[in-house]
């Protein structure tokens, strides 16, 4: 891993809090979500991580959903178009990323309050109505790469009440033949920085967004929904594996 990289990573970080601090206060948003945009590809370029995008990318409101590998996950969505990510509580105590998250607009839930779950499902519902895009990782957790954990169901229930279909992401990381790359795996113990540290020396990552048809909510059920995202999620990561 080269220093220059990591002071790059730092000074970046940085810009992004000074943009958060003094920018936002006072912009539109549509000037908030070129900021996190441009802020979110810089970083992923500052990686190593080249973003590739197949599928159609539709300007239809939906309730976005995607298998979740890192936390590198919310920067590729999010250099592609922003979204508002409902995410699990501990990442408000990363350095630095932490903070930027919440002042970029994250919805923070905590694991096991069914109160907290309840709160943020009409929260997404009102943003949805106020044609915000709002994202979430349906598995609750990070998974390793070639594996797609159970979608929870619980927040599905917001795209039935607003009324918007369910718009289904898949995302892997590959090396430069094409396999899962290892730097980026997320899971056990490992710390934020420790997997920053890991991903700055390998550097050659290959991001690999997958677009896949939206699916209607009118008349289904959450279970239906999460289930049917889930199998078009894992179903699309399996047939580019087999393609690969």
């Amino acid at each position: 891993m080269s220093t220059l990289h990591l002071v790059r990573v730092v000074l970046h970080l940085l810009q992004g809090l000074a943009t958060c601090a003094l920018v936002f206060p006072l912009a539109g948003p549509a000037l908030r979500e070129r900021c996190i945009r441009s802020w979110s590809a810089k970083l992923l370029a500052i990686c190593g991580v080249r973003l590739s995008v197949s599928g159609v990318l539709s300007d239809t409101p939906a309730l976005i959903v995607c298998n979740h590998v890192s936390w590198l996950d919310i920067f590729a969505i999010n250099s592609l178009r922003p979204c508002r990510f409902v995410a699990k509580s501990d990442i408000r105590d990363w350095p630095l990323v932490g903070w930027l998250c919440e002042r970029s607009g994250t919805i923070f839930i905590a694991r096991g309050r069914q109160r907290d779950v309840r709160r943020i499902f009409q929260g997404l519902v009102n943003s949805i109505h106020a044609g915000e895009r709002v994202a979430f990782f349906p598995e609750g957790t990070v998974s390793l790469q070639g594996t797609v954990l159970p979608f929870h169901a619980n927040l599905f229930e917001a795209a039935i009440d607003a009324d918007v279909p369910v718009q289904p992401y898949g995302l892997r990381y590959l090396d430069r033949h094409g396999r899962p790359h290892p730097a980026v795996e997320y899971v056990g113990d490992t710390t934020f920085v420790q997997s920053m540290l890991t991903i700055l020396r390998h550097r050659d990552i290959r991001a690999e967004l997958l677009l896949l048809p939206a699916l209607p909510s009118a008349g289904a059920h959450r279970r239906e929904l999460a289930a049917a995202a889930h199998d078009a999620v894992a179903g699309a990561l399996a047939a580019e594996k087999a393609a690969a």
